[in-house]
């Protein structure tokens, strides 16, 4: 199934999708020594941002893995959702896969692969140094779609000081196999509940620390999508039980597909640009 949204994902991609004519989509590429080579990643200016002085908040957005080099070229319909609904945010698509590397879960894996660490710490720092952006956490949202729905998830819980608002849509939360079909084991019980999000619930207080209250965490799934349904509710359940503030969860009629993304995208965007840290 992932491997199918992934072609569908690059489909999008290449064509441009139906909504991303009105949004300028930006290439830029900068030495990661998180992953000891080039990476890569898109971004789009809000409306207006060339002649004001403001500021403003950033949605960074994880793709959808399996995925080729060049997924990350697609965030133009997430500007355009916030656009929808008047919002004003840079947008920026983070590369989350290489030709030899096409589902690396987001994950940091080693030297030369640390997905994980090229976001949140070389990525964020490369954009906060380039643009007008609010650089502090309240001006940070993290989105991400099925296996970037599981990266935004962790990334965001694992760096509860640099991002405030984290928005999984159609994600799951631990690692899984490129079919989604399978946990992966990473090695240890250390690491394996290092990257499960059932795992760092009941310990999210100790975790998050001074950020416990300020963190607003939203997710969704489709009624059916057969591979991260149940995935959902549990962690909902979860989250319930050990009281963690701020979270929302809803169950939409829909599959795991980007017509299901594209539709909540506006409503869901324009709720994490509320929590965040407005343009300046």
């Amino acid at each position: 199934m992932r491997r199918a949204i992934a072609a569908i994902f690059l489909l999008v991609v290449l064509t441009g999708g139906p909504e991303v004519a009105s949004a300028k989509v930006r290439y830029v590429s900068f030495h990661s020594n998180a992953m000891r080579g080039s990476l890569h990643y898109a971004v789009v200016l809000p409306s207006g941002y060339a002649t004001s002085k403001k500021r403003y908040p950033v949605v960074y957005y994880l793709h959808g893995l399996p995925a080729t080099s060049r997924s990350y070229r697609g965030p133009g319909w997430i500007a355009s959702a916030i656009r929808k609904r008047g919002g004003q945010a840079i947008v920026v698509g983070a590369q989350g896969a290489r030709g030899n590397d096409p589902d690396g879960e987001w994950h940091d894996w080693g030297a030369g692969r640390n997905w994980e660490t090229s976001v949140a710490r070389e990525l964020v720092g490369r954009v906060d140094g380039r643009y007008r952006t609010i650089a502090r956490r309240e001006g940070r949202v993290l989105v991400g779609i099925s296996a970037g729905g599981y990266g935004a998830a962790l990334i965001g819980y694992h760096h509860p000081g640099v991002f405030s608002v984290i928005q999984s849509w159609s994600g799951y939360f631990r690692p899984t196999n490129p079919q989604g079909t399978a946990v992966l084991d990473l090695g240890s019980k250390k690491k394996n509940a290092w990257a499960n999000l059932h795992a760092i619930v009941p310990k999210m207080r100790r975790r998050l620390g001074r950020f416990y209250r300020s963190t607003h965490y939203g997710f969704y799934v489709g009624s059916g999508d057969g591979r991260f349904l149940g995935d959902n509710r549990r962690l909902a359940r979860e989250m319930k039980r050990y009281k963690v503030p701020n979270h929302l969860f809803r169950v939409y009629s829909g599959g795991h597909t980007m017509s299901l993304w594209q539709k909540h995208a506006p409503a869901w965007l324009a709720r994490a640009l509320k929590q965040a840290a407005r343009a300046r």
